[in-house]
C-alpha cells in the first residue's frame, strides 16, 4: 500500500507542507485532499517541502499542477522545496512545473 505523512505547520503568512513517503495513482487523491484542507485563508505563500518524498509518478505530478492551478486563482505563489539530490527532484525539474510554481534547492529567505 502506497502512503504519504503529511504535515503542516503556519509560518507567517506561508503554510509549509512536508510531505514523506510515496504519491502514486493509488493514493493522490488522499494526498490531494489533505493538502487542500491544510490551506488556510490567510496564507499567501504555500511551501511544499518534498525533500523527503521518495516516488513521485504522474498522478502525483497532476496533485501538484492542480494545486498550483487552485492557487493561482486564489492568488496565492506556490514553492516547492525540493534539495539536490532528493529522489524527486529530476521528476519535478522535467514536468514543466517552473511556469506555476518556483523550484527551490533550499528554504527561500523572503
Amino acid at each position: 500500500m502506497t502512503t504519504a505523512d503529511l504535515t503542516s505547520v503556519l509560518d507567517g503568512e506561508s503554510v509549509r507542507i512536508r510531505i514523506a513517503g510515496e504519491i502514486d495513482l493509488a493514493n493522490a487523491t488522499e494526498v490531494q485532499d489533505e493538502i487542500n484542507g491544510m490551506i488556510t485563508n490567510d496564507a499567501s505563500r504555500v511551501v511544499l517541502e518534498l525533500a523527503e518524498l521518495e516516488y513521485l509518478d504522474s498522478a502525483g505530478l497532476r496533485v501538484l499542477f492542480t494545486l498550483a492551478e487552485r492557487l493561482r486563482v486564489l492568488q496565492m505563489k506556490l514553492d516547492l522545496l525540493v534539495p539536490v539530490g532528493a529522489p524527486v527532484r529530476r521528476v519535478v525539474e522535467m514536468s514543466g512545473l517552473d511556469p506555476v510554481a518556483r523550484l527551490l534547492p533550499e528554504p527561500a529567505g523572503d
